[in-house]
Formats: C-alpha cells, structure tokens, sequence
C-alpha cells in the first residue's frame, strides 16, 4: 500500500544580538567557558524582572515581513510553563496566543511551490546540558539561557525529505541575508524539528485526516533533517503495513556523530545506523499550561516602527538569482554557489563593476553592458553585451576555482584576504585580452593571493609577460620543429592531435609564456 507523508516544520534560531532577550548578559555563542555570561535575571532568581530586548523583535519583524507574514501590531509574551534541568526559571517566557506574526510562505526553488508559514513567535533560550563521555551525570552550561530565540512553524505544505532540506537551506540563507541571525546549524544557531505524519492514498477524499504526528527533535544540520525524514517515513510505513497504530511521540535522531557524543537512556545504538529512537510522549498545548507573562508588559508596533524595519530588507536569495541570470547570464550551478556563499557573490559583483570601470568607453543604447578596455590613448576595445557575458562567466570561473582553491575555507572579507575587487578585475582582463597564458594566470594569482600587489607589479618583477614578438618565437618554435619531426609530418597527414602535442611543447619551451594564439598562427603557417 502506498503512504503518503505530510510534514510540518518547528524551526528555532538564535538572534544575533549584543544581548540577551531579558537581560544585558553578553550573547556571545562562541563562549567556551560554562556559566560565564548569566545573571540573576536569565537564571530566574526571585525578584528579578526582564526586560525585552527592542533588537530581538526588531529582528523577528524583519524576518516576518522578509516571508510575507501578517505583523500583530498587539501581542504579549507568555509563561510556558514546564521543567528540565537546562531551564532555570521551571518556565520558559515565549508567545503563545498572539505570536508577533503570521499567515506568510515561502517559496522554495525545489518545486516553486509555496510553504506556508504559520507563525513566527519570539521566545527565550534554554540552557545547554552537557554529558561527559564514561560518567553517570551530567553538567549544565547556562550561557546560552535567555538568548533571544524566534520559532518559525511551518503549515503541514512539505511531503519529501528533499523539500524539506530545501526549505530549511532557503531560510538558513534568508536569515544570513538579513542579518539577523548565522543561522550555524553545528554550533546550534538554528535547530529543526519536524513533525511527520503517513496517510493511505487508498481514499482519495481530500478531508481524509492526516495520520498520527510524530515529531523529530533538535536536527542540527541539513543532512540530519533529510536522512531522519527518510528513516521515519520507513519506520511508520513498516509499522502500517502491519496493521498496527503509530504511537504520538517526540523522537530524537541518532547518527555516527550524536551516537559518540551522547548517552541515551536505555539505548543501544549501533554508530553505523542512522535512526530515530523514542523519546517522550508528544505533549500538548494545555500541557504547558501558557498564561499571559505577569512582569512583562504588552508591546504595541505603531505604523512608523514596521515602516523603519522594512527599509532595512536587503535583496533576498531568490531576488539575486533571478537578476544574476538577467544580468550576468551565468549558468544556474554557478549562481547557486555565488548565492549560498554570500560574500563569494558580492566580491564577484565588485570585480565586475571595476571590470566596467576598467575604463568605460561609452554606453551603448542597444546595450547596458558596453564596456572597453584603454590599450593606449588613440586605441580603445570596445566589448558587446556577449563579450561581456563572457567576462562575467571567466570571472566566475576563476573566483569558484582558483581563488577558492587559495582560500582554503577561509574568506574574502578576512583581513589576511588581500587581492582587491581592482586587482582581481585588472587580473581577468589580463586573461581576456589573451596577455597572459592561463599558466601564467595561475602563478599570478597565487602571488597576488600572498602579497597583494597588483597584477601588472608582480608581472614586471617576475618577468611574466608574453612573448609576443613573431621573430622570436617562430625561432622557438622551428627548434621545436627541427626536435619533433614526427608530430609534425603527422599533422601534415591530417592528425589534429598532433598540433595539439607541438603546442604544448612549444608552451613547455617558453614556460607558458608564448602567447597561444600566436603560437597556433605561426605554427600553421610552417607546417602547411
């Protein structure tokens, strides 16, 4: 019998405050040492009293209005109340009945269908246990107690794993762009659950009730929330096609690496196994016995404040995308790269204007993108729109395979990053006016890379350029000849592959500093 699997998200994401959401402790999430920046106001001593962070719900409406949501201009926090050992107060301050924003979506590029998105709330943080490797107790870091946290929970519009993993990557991206948050899934910056439920298509009535919800807690990175999906999709089918009824429970994902990190009561877990193991009864909402929070007072959002927070929305991903492909006309691959590493994207736009600005002849009517290039003061290359097409593709290429593979990881807005969006623009334009060999190009880039100096600098103390000069390298390329005789009578029996060997030794003779097309001109004229 065939299943079909319906799916809700439950999203948590760390704000990227100065403080935290009721208190002036630091929000630092890199802090290495427990119980540092806590207080008696985040460790809900008696007598305290919070105060709301302005940042924080600043911070949450601009994601709302960045997904479309409806902002309640009138809300109020509320105590949740329940207990674990990481929650100081035995309650955790959180929205419940009048969540700052509702009713927006989000659109995927996986299927371009819309997710809905049924709220976003604000809330507070809990603490963070922490469980020491061949011991029988555990340890409490309350650092990260009181940070600022906004849930997003999706509407049931999600039934693939992949949807799913996009989905969270789409908004992991949104919330980088924004700025309001880093959004580091390892370092639990933002932490998914997902509520997962199987139905029979066997009725195709369309009020048929979804099956029993199962909810997977705390995935902490997008391969977990595909893969746990997976699994669990399986674990209910099996469980169906026994006639048997899926139990309403919180369950947790275990892989290799949550597997050696964590103890599990009553769990024998295999490392290889990817699984989700049974954790507590799924609760709900009248279990945590939500009240309107009595030292906190109602927040009223007039007209001005929401009409300040949406001039603060940058151009989002899908909003890039769609102008990389009209101006630039990458391929999609490329853009998605230049998209998902946002810095790597606004360095390339950088050193594509200074390509334009490596000198602007004029402005073609026919076309937004006439560029040229000053060879001397009479003589200038005036480039098309398709050449410029070309330009940005080299550009492309170059940044997500040279420069990256020179970064190692690290990025272009590190002060160690030293090669400018000028430097890097009069670089490609070396390459495209066929100056240097993409040999060349290579060892350029790296000593640009570990000096920062500008690329014709390092061209004159390193004696890069070409040969360019006809007498000289068809001198070159006769000794070539007169070493290889047998290439070359090839060739002139029709072997193109021939060609290709005697240009490469002519490149191997120069160092790479032949100029290719010349080369191939000469090379032609002694052979025929």
């Amino acid at each position: 019998m065939d299943y079909h699997p319906t799916m809700g998200l439950e999203i948590h994401v760390e704000l990227k405050t100065n403080s935290k959401m009721f208190c002036s402790c630091k929000n630092d999430p890199d802090e290495k040492s427990p119980n540092l920046n806590i207080c008696p106001i985040c460790m809900g001593h008696p007598g305290t009293l919070p105060v709301i962070n302005k940042e924080a719900v600043k911070k949450v409406i601009r994601t709302a209005l960045a997904l479309n949501c409806e902002i309640q201009k009138r809300t109020h926090f509320e105590r949740k109340n329940y207990f674990y050992p990481d929650l100081p107060k035995g309650y955790q301050i959180s929205q419940y009945s009048a969540p700052l924003s509702k009713n927006g979506y989000l659109e995927p590029s996986l299927k371009n269908e819309k997710v809905k998105v049924e709220r976003i709330h604000l809330e507070e943080d809990t603490g963070k246990l922490i469980h020491p490797e061949k011991t029988d107790y555990s340890l409490i870091d309350f650092n990260r107690a009181g940070i600022p946290l906004m849930e997003l929970v999706t509407e049931p519009d999600i039934h693939s794993s992949q949807e799913a993993r996009e989905f969270v990557r789409e908004l992991q991206l949104i919330l980088r762009y924004l700025g309001v948050s880093d959004a580091d899934m390892e370092k639990g910056e933002m932490r998914v659950e997902v509520n997962i439920s199987l139905k029979s298509q066997k009725s195709k009535v369309k009020s048929q009730k979804l099956g029993t919800k199962v909810e997977i807690k705390n995935l902490n990175s997008l391969k977990a929330v595909e893969k746990s999906i997976e699994y669990e999709i399986k674990r209910q089918k099996e469980i169906l096609e026994k006639g048997e009824s899926v139990v309403q429970e919180t369950r947790g994902w275990l892989d290799e690496a949550t597997a050696s990190s964590r103890r599990v009561a009553g769990a024998r877990v295999d490392e290889n196994k990817e699984i989700t193991i049974s954790q507590r009864e799924k609760e709900e909402a009248h279990d945590y016995r939500y009240f309107p929070e009595p030292d906190l007072p109602p927040l009223n959002l007039n007209d001005e404040f929401l009409k300040e927070i949406k001039t603060e929305i940058p151009e989002l991903p899908q909003e890039r995308r769609r102008r990389f492909e009209k101006e630039y006309k990458l391929d999609k691959k490329t853009i998605e790269v230049l998209i998902f590493n946002k810095e790597l994207g606004e360095y390339f736009e950088k050193v594509t204007s200074e390509l334009v600005v490596w000198v602007v002849d004029e402005l073609r009517s026919s076309s937004p993108f006439a560029i040229a290039r000053v060879k001397d003061e009479k003589k200038k290359l005036k480039v098309t729109e398709e050449e410029f097409k070309k330009l940005a593709k080299l550009t492309s290429n170059y940044i997500l395979t040279d420069l990256q593979g020179l970064l190692k990881g690290s990025s272009v807005k590190s002060k160690n990053f030293l090669i400018t969006p000028e430097n890097f623009a009069e670089f490609i334009s070396l390459i495209y006016m066929n100056e240097i060999s993409s040999k060349i190009a290579k060892t350029l880039l790296k000593e640009m890379f570990d000096k920062g100096t500008d690329p014709s600098q390092i061209m004159a103390e390193k004696k890069l350029s070409l040969i360019s000069d006809e007498t000289e390298l068809e001198k070159i390329i006769k000794e070539v000849l007169n070493k290889n005789p047998k290439p070359a009578e090839d060739y002139k029996k029709g072997k193109e592959t021939a060609l290709q060997f005697l240009i490469g030794q002519i490149m191997a003779r120069t160092k790479g500093k032949a100029s290719p097309e010349m080369v191939n001109k000469i090379l032609k004229k002694l052979l025929s």
